[in-house]
């Protein structure tokens, strides 16, 4: 009679089959599945992690991008809702292990596809660097950041701004963390400008809103008017940044 496998040996045999079925099982159902106790799983792996590293499910440098691309694929014809983890891991070519390792859910994956498309991030880079000058440079430049983050990308605007308003719980954790932060700081902004007499006493938020709204209008129907003007996205934006100042500057 052939010798029972070494429990090392059955750990990896039944962690393969079962971690292809589910990520994200635990190191008690892994132990359960090659029918030995939690003890001897961790004197053959000091952890889950050197058990995956073992089984060579780390993933390669650029699968976190290929995840995301793919992604943003199948976003332009459904919602996140209705995206299917099993179907974007075929998409992209990645393993569903893999895939839940890098984005445990859709939450996490959303959360990414913000910090990796949308400007929240370069704006607030901005204001690191540019946050105590006035609104006659500060404005302009933010504008600026935020139409070269995404010229070009229709598609993508078009799926940040439908996910970030469809309030769902994926969607309203990811923007909470990404959006409204960034929101926050520019309202902040906005209000000790307003304290310190450079712009006109209104509400902050619908100042940003009158300031966001031209600019995200613009970069949508870039493609429908092109061609009928002669003056290039960033002028355009420029001009609709030159035009908020002027309808923002205190009554003299």
């Amino acid at each position: 009679m052939a010798p029972a496998p070494a429990p090392k040996d059955r750990i990896l045999k039944e962690a393969s089959k079962l971690l292809m079925q589910n990520a994200q099982a635990s190191v008690g159902q892994i132990a359960a599945a090659a029918h030995i106790s939690r003890a001897t799983f961790y004197r053959s792996f000091p952890s889950k992690g050197h058990l995956l590293k073992a089984l060579r499910l780390d993933p390669e440098p650029d699968t976190a991008s290929r995840i995301l691309e793919a992604a943003l694929r199948m976003l332009r014809s459904q919602s996140l809702a209705t995206l299917s983890m099993d179907e974007l891991a075929g998409t992209a070519g990645v393993s569903r292990a893999n895939l839940y390792r890098l984005f445990p859910g859709k939450a996490a994956l959303f959360k990414a596809i913000v910090l990796a498309y949308s400007p929240f991030e370069p704006v607030m880079a901005l204001f690191e660097r540019t946050g105590d000058r006035p609104p006659d440079e500060v404005i302009p430049e933010l504008v600026l950041t935020a139409y070269r983050t995404m010229s070009g990308r229709t598609g993508i605007v078009r799926t940040l701004v439908f996910e970030a308003t469809s309030m769902t719980p994926e969607t309203q954790q990811a923007f909470s963390e990404t959006g409204l932060r960034a929101f926050g700081t520019l309202a902040m902004y906005l209000s000790s400008q307003m304290e310190a007499g450079r712009l006109r006493r209104i509400s902050p938020l619908i100042a940003l809103q009158a300031l966001i709204g031209g600019v995200m209008f613009h970069l949508l129907s870039e493609p429908l008017f092109a061609g009928m003007t002669d003056i290039d996205g960033e002028q355009a934006v420029t001009q609709l940044a030159e035009n908020w100042l002027r309808g923002m500057r205190p009554d003299q």
